[in-house]
């Protein structure tokens, strides 16, 4: 398996791997339940570059050439202009009062959305991707790494407090609590 930086022509197999994370916040995004038209939701935004979804920032656990993972992370100082093009749709298509809360912050760089391929998870591909992301931004850039966790997902929290992330708050997205991790050097 190699992990390296997503391309363009990824988006198509990058999209569906980020919904199996971000489903219910897509949902409360467009303001329905519906598959189809969350999974048409991010991959409009992957396939486009300057956005928080962007193929640009992400990276893909690829096997056999197959992508069968991938993670969506980027510069928390970056989110307000990353988000603009992802608010403006969110308003002009599905709900005009749309305001989400901010998920990160300046001082952190920010793992978005995490998904395996159902077929291969529980074989540890989204832990090594989490210890790729520790050696480039934590060890080698001397980076803060930064995630939220459903308080309903006690597994996941496991796993990242098992790698080394610490629970530094708490934040609010689209209406839902989550539990907000750090690891830094």
């Amino acid at each position: 398996m190699i992990i390296r930086k997503a391309l363009s022509e990824d988006s198509p197999q990058i999209a569906p791997m980020l919904l199996l994370a971000m489903e219910d916040i897509v949902y409360k995004f467009i303001g329905k339940k519906d598959l189809d038209i969350a999974k048409d939701f991010l991959l409009h935004f992957v396939e486009k570059e300057n956005n928080q979804y962007s193929y640009q920032n992400c990276f893909v656990a690829e096997e056999e050439n197959k992508i069968i993972g991938a993670v969506n992370i980027y510069d928390g100082a970056t989110l307000e202009k990353l988000r603009i093009p992802v608010i403006e749709y969110v308003r002009a298509n599905f709900n005009p009062d749309f305001h989400p809360e901010d998920e990160t912050q300046s001082g952190e760089f920010y793992i978005d959305a995490l998904g395996i391929d159902p077929q291969h998870q529980g074989k540890g591909i989204g832990s090594k991707i989490l210890q790729f992301l520790i050696e480039k931004y934590v060890n080698q850039k001397k980076q803060t790494l930064g995630l939220l966790v459903d308080e309903d997902n006690p597994n996941a929290k496991k796993l990242y407090v098992k790698l080394g992330f610490a629970l530094v708050g708490k934040k609010t997205l689209v209406g839902k609590t989550l539990e907000h991790l750090q690891i830094k050097i």
